[in-house]
């Protein structure tokens, strides 16, 4: 199977990348000038990090109260993870359905052969047979990517850069009182902070171009990118006439999501994992043309 390849979206894709490893050795260069041994954060932010990666589908899944379910259960589902995992030469995943009126979907698992696909019951009841395969096929997408593999490891050094502002604000409060010791904690707060944000916006903007590319890999697995559209413009009006506090229960949970649950007035909207309904739908009827549909 033949990816379409977007030039323009792998070049700022890939310099995204770039541009957090040159962050990554400028705060270790940083570090290492000032006579910082944080060998001990590393281990542990490394520890959080290994329990994200290898427990990510069952984290996730006890989160949500996601169900696993057999093929007796949901027959149709099967039917379509089966044929659509065989397109993109993908072991099937596990298949679990959430009961809940948000209607959603997201995938996890830190590769294809431990990878797990869920539905919510509010999509299921949202969208028809042909949207329903567009947007599985978008988190099988996610799943060939090795998205979830891609994410860890570029949130490691926000995550190392929090963890050392944790302890420079432990040094200054609580540290011996000597001027030298105050002006080194406050140097180290203000490097990591800055490390923290900047490492954040990218990974952010990382995760938006991966969200690009899932809907341009279900275009690509179902040829059907309309269908994608129709499913996005669907699940995001229905959004809308959800109660934000049924929205707040999973926003801890929105950079899984195909569609961000975001609550009116909520701080997490400018922070975004996700680009815009209209850009994802806009970049769709690129692709459909390209592949005759309009």
């Amino acid at each position: 199977m033949a990816w379409i390849k977007d030039r323009g979206l792998m070049i700022r894709m890939y310099t995204t990348m770039f541009l957090l490893a040159l962050i990554y050795l400028a705060f270790i260069a940083f570090l290492s000038y000032i006579g910082l041994n944080f060998f001990l954060i590393m281990l542990i932010a490394g520890f959080m990090l290994y329990i994200q990666y290898y427990y990510s589908d069952k984290i996730v899944l006890w989160s949500t109260g996601a169900r696993i379910v057999d093929e007796y259960e949901a027959p149709e589902l099967y039917d379509i993870v089966r044929r659509l995992c065989h397109r993109a030469n993908l072991p099937v995943p596990r298949i679990a359905v959430v009961d809940t009126q948000i209607p959603n979907a997201f995938a996890t698992g830190r590769n294809p052969k431990n990878a797990v696909v869920a539905v919510t019951t509010g999509l299921l009841r949202t969208l028809n047979r042909d949207e329903l395969e567009a947007v599985i096929g978008h988190e099988l997408s996610h799943i060939k990517n090795r998205d979830v593999m891609v994410m860890t490891i570029a949130s490691f050094i926000a995550t190392v850069a929090f963890f050392i502002m944790r302890y420079a604000m432990f040094m200054g409060i609580f540290g011996e009182r000597r001027e030298g010791n105050a002006l080194i904690a406050i140097a180290i707060f203000a490097a990591s902070l800055i490390v923290w944000i900047i490492s954040t916006l990218l990974m952010l903007a990382l995760s938006r171009y991966r969200e690009f590319c899932a809907d341009m890999g279900s275009a690509i697995l179902t040829r059907n990118p309309k269908a994608l559209i129709s499913a996005l413009a669907k699940i995001s009006g229905r959004m809308d006439l959800i109660d934000d506090r049924y929205k707040k229960e999973v926003e801890g949970l929105n950079a899984f999501f195909i569609v961000p649950a975001i609550s009116r007035g909520s701080i997490i909207s400018l922070f975004s994992t996700h680009p815009p309904i209209e850009k994802r739908i806009e970049k769709l009827k690129e692709i459909a043309r390209k592949m005759g549909y309009y």
